[in-house]
């Protein structure tokens, strides 16, 4: 298999069954701290980052990385973000979950977040888990 039909494939669901929808539902309610990756500003794979975008270090998600999460906090690039996660970016045709992060639990309702997100999440089919 060449990297490109890897890459297809590795976050497909295996008998319809979401593993990093298990793995998100730990981190609901609870303070998590991440690295940015992709920080505000920043254009990657056909998508303006709105927001922070990173991930929990030495967590390993079905897709082979750590497990993502949006930082919807200041929109100024950071390096690093601590926040409470207050749902999970459900997505489903792959097995590749996002945590929703804010600073201080603040909370949005699913269409805040699906307005929020939608910079890179418009391309993928998903619900809002909470």
């Amino acid at each position: 298999m060449n990297e490109e039909n890897f890459e297809d494939n590795k976050n497909k669901l295996v008998d319809g069954k979401s593993t990093s929808l298990d793995m998100c539902k730990e981190y609901l309610g609870k303070k998590v701290k991440i690295v940015i990756d992709q920080p505000y500003g920043t254009f990657y794979k056909n998508a303006f980052y709105e927001y922070n975008y990173g991930y929990i270090p030495d967590t390993l998600a079905p897709d082979g990385d750590e497990l993502d999460a949006y930082f919807i906090g200041p929109q100024i690039p950071l390096e690093t973000a601590e926040g409470i996660c207050i749902a999970i970016i459900h997505r489903l045709d792959d097995d590749d979950d996002k945590l929703i992060l804010t600073p201080n639990g603040e909370n949005m309702t699913d269409e805040e977040i699906d307005k929020a997100v939608n910079f890179r999440e418009k391309f993928f089919k998903h619900i809002i888990i909470r």
